[in-house]
Order: C-alpha cells, then structure tokens, then sequence
C-alpha cells in the first residue's frame, strides 16, 4: 500500500499541529509521501504566512526596508521548530530569500518560500527525504502545467523511495524560475504525486471532518457527505465549495486514485470519500449545494432567432472579444440569456452591448444585475422523478423569484439563479426541502 498524505495550512500551523500531522503519518506505514502547505493561522485573527510573504515582496519591490517583515515570518518558523525541539536552522534559507528579494525574483518565488521551509521542517521532523517541487513538477512556457512531463520526472525520482517530504503549491520552469499554481494549490501537488507514485489513496488532511452537504456559514451544522464523485465534487468546487482546489481532482482521476477528506484535529473520523463511480446510493436525494454571488444576466430578444444561424456564435463573439467568458446560456424561441460576473462585465457593458447590436442586430437587449447562481448537485437526481418540482416549490415558499434555471444533459446538476438579496435564504429553503425533512 503507498498513501500520498497532503496537510493544509491550518493542520501545519504551529508545533501542536505538527506533532498532530506526525502521530497521523506514523501510526500507518503506507502513509509514505507527504506535501505540506505553509503555515496557516494558529487562531482567529493570526495571518497565513503566505500572506506574511506576499506582503513582504510587495515592499521589497517598492524599494522598502522588508527585514523587519521578513524577520516576522522567521520567527513563524523558529517557534514551530523549537517546539518541535529540532536541530535545525533556517538561518541561511533566510539569507537567499532576502538576497532574492533584494533582486526581486518575483511574486511567485516569494509565494512558494512557505510550502519550501515548511517542508524542510517536515523533513527533518519525520526523517524523511526531503524533494524540492521546483525539481519536479514542470510548467510550459506558456505558464500551464506539463501533466506528462511532470508524472514522468516525478515518478522516475520518488521510484526508489520509501519516504520523502515535497512541498505543495509550485514547480518550476524548465529554466528553474518558480510557478505557483492558485491559491489552495498545494491540494493539486498532492494529487499530482499520488499520480506519480500510483499511490492507493490520496489522503487530504485539513481542519474539517469532510465535505458538508451546504456551507457551514450558511447551514448551522449541516450534513456531512459521506462519499461523492470526482463529476460532482467538480461541480461543487466550481460553484464555491472550498474544502479542496477544484483542479486537485484531474490527476488523481486520471489514475483512478480516490481521495479520502480527513480531519487532522479528529483523525479517527471517516472523512469523506471521492471516486470515479460507486454503487453505493446516497443518503439524500442531492449530494451538495452550493453557489456564487455577484452575476449579471444579459437578455436578448429577437423575433425568429431560433432560425438564423449563427445567431448564438454572434451574440458569444462580442463577449468574447473583450475578454469576458460566460457561465451560462438559456435559451427560449426568440430570447437568450447570457449569465457573466458582473465584476467583469461592469466596466465593459456598454461596449458588449454595442458590440451584440452591430453582430446580431437583436430587437432588444435588457441588462439584469446582482444576481447569484445556486447549483444543486447530486447522482441520486437521475433516478428519482420530481426533483425540478421540489426545489421550485421549495423556493416558491420562501417567496424567492427564479431568475434561471439550468439543467445539464448528464442529469447530474440543476442550477438556478436568483437574486444576491435571496442567496442564503435560497440555499436554506433547498437545504430543508432535501435535507432536514429526511433526517
């Protein structure tokens, strides 16, 4: 058995937690690769270190006295080492980032330092080896992720391994220059070593005892998922469900590796678990809820469209031509609507719509603003009938107007927009109709 064990920021936050991620890592031999995030915050109001070390670039490169700043964040780390009680100095690691500073390497190097030393402490906490990811995983030149490349290297150096500490969130160019992915990347770096080393499980460490069933800040205690597919976790995570990086699920799935969700301050818990498939029926009819604020709704009129062709390429090409992708696209007889981020939208309104009238030549254009999207996900919604009909009168209830409804071909998702004001009650009334009535 070979599981590939991923800590987030919270579970690596100070000595305690450390001490917690070892007692974790060592009470099963399998649990044999480890990825590290950089420290997160110890308690409410503390500040991620990521974030200690952006604000420091940030004033190296205004030409600023950044020492104080960087002599902060090097005390984040001496606290976690003596309390570990570790024969270990970061003394000179701290001397090249101030000197790289100085030469303002960049933003993306400066970001990575927190997964970097933190896995150095792994390392020597553990006694395992410790792999530097800017070795390992490759970016294109272009800035995407070399998949392939990276599976390959990465495989070939952990092939003869029992053990090794590599650290989350960057890699490199092939010219060493550092790349992070986006925030919440150091899920991605598990997944993709979990691939690399053709792990068993991917296991997925983090302050919570798995996927809720709706957000925790909406819901008061809401139901724990038990075991959800890489299809609908995509959805959920797409949609704003945080618990993991939406693009963490690629490479495992690739592979067919599932991932277990696990609880660092509660190990014994189950977790949830993601795979490709199961047989295994869910407790509720929907898996999840979740969704996004902050949307505007562009509505087109026009008699006879559904007969004009390339009517839809023509409306999309004036979005597309001042850089605004789409979320979705409903579609009646002679109307479209195209939903965006209004944050995109706002400061370019005038010359999308400018750009629809000269391409299309629409009867009518109407601009709907501060809408949100709720999608609700679930495989049990294949199979059982009037589940449209209950979130409708769901929200027919709670006196919410629906805005749009969606509805994929995969029967896996339905989505629907109201407006920013209902989002919460929304999600409540969803929450209950499917949720509270079962239990």
């Amino acid at each position: 058995m070979k599981t590939v064990v991923k800590f987030g920021g919270s579970s690596l936050a100070s000595a305690e937690q450390f001490q917690k991620a070892k007692d974790i890592i060592v009470s099963d031999e399998a649990r044999r690769f480890v990825v590290p995030s950089a420290p997160g915050k110890r308690f409410a109001d503390d500040t991620k270190v990521t974030d200690m070390f952006y604000d420091c670039y940030a004033q190296a490169e205004a030409g600023g006295d950044f020492s104080p700043m960087l002599t902060d964040i090097k005390a984040r780390y001496q606290e976690i080492i003596d309390g570990l009680s570790l024969d270990l100095t970061l003394d000179g690691e701290f001397d090249l980032i101030a000197a790289n500073f100085q030469a303002h390497l960049g933003v993306n190097y400066a970001a990575s330092r927190g997964e970097y030393l933190n896995s150095i402490i792994m390392a020597a906490y553990l006694d395992f080896a410790f792999v530097d990811a800017a070795a390992v995983i490759r970016f294109n030149d272009d800035g995407t992720f070399d998949a392939e490349g990276t599976n390959d290297l990465l495989g070939q150096r952990l092939a003869n391994m029992d053990n090794a500490v590599v650290p989350g969130f960057y890699g490199a160019y092939e010219n060493g220059e550092i790349k992070t992915f986006s925030r919440g990347g150091s899920d991605v770096t598990g997944s993709i070593v979990a691939r690399a080393v053709m792990a068993d499980v991917y296991e997925n460490w983090t302050d919570v005892s798995g996927f809720m069933v709706a957000d925790p800040r909406i819901i008061e205690n809401p139901a724990l998922i038990d075991i959800i597919t890489y299809r609908e976790l995509r959805e959920l995570a797409y949609m704003g469900a945080s618990v993991l990086h939406e693009d963490a699920i690629f490479p495992v799935r690739l592979a067919g590796i599932p991932i277990n969700i696990k609880n660092t301050n509660s190990p014994a818990d189950d977790g949830t678990w993601i795979v490709e498939s199961t047989c295994q029926k869910p407790k509720y009819v929907i898996t999840g809820i979740a969704g996004k604020q902050g949307f505007c709704a562009v509505n087109i009129d026009k008699d006879l469209m559904n007969s004009e062709i390339g009517f839809g390429r023509k409306v999309l090409q004036a979005f597309e031509d001042h850089g605004i992708s789409f979320e979705h696209m409903p579609s009646g007889i002679d109307t479209l609507t195209v939903f965006v981020h209004q944050d995109e939208f706002a400061n370019k309104e005038q010359k999308v719509i400018a750009a629809i009238n000269r391409f299309a030549k629409p009867d009518h254009i109407e601009i709907e603003g501060d809408l949100a999207t709720i999608a609700i996900v679930g495989r049990g919604m294949r199979s059982m009938r009037g589940t449209a009909g209950r979130i409708f009168s769901a929200l027919a209830y709670a006196n919410i107007n629906i805005r749009m409804i969606d509805q994929g071909s995969s029967e896996l998702n339905i989505i629907v927009g109201v407006a920013n004001e209902d989002f919460e009650t929304a999600i409540r009334a969803i929450y209950h109709m499917f949720v509270d009535t079962v239990k």
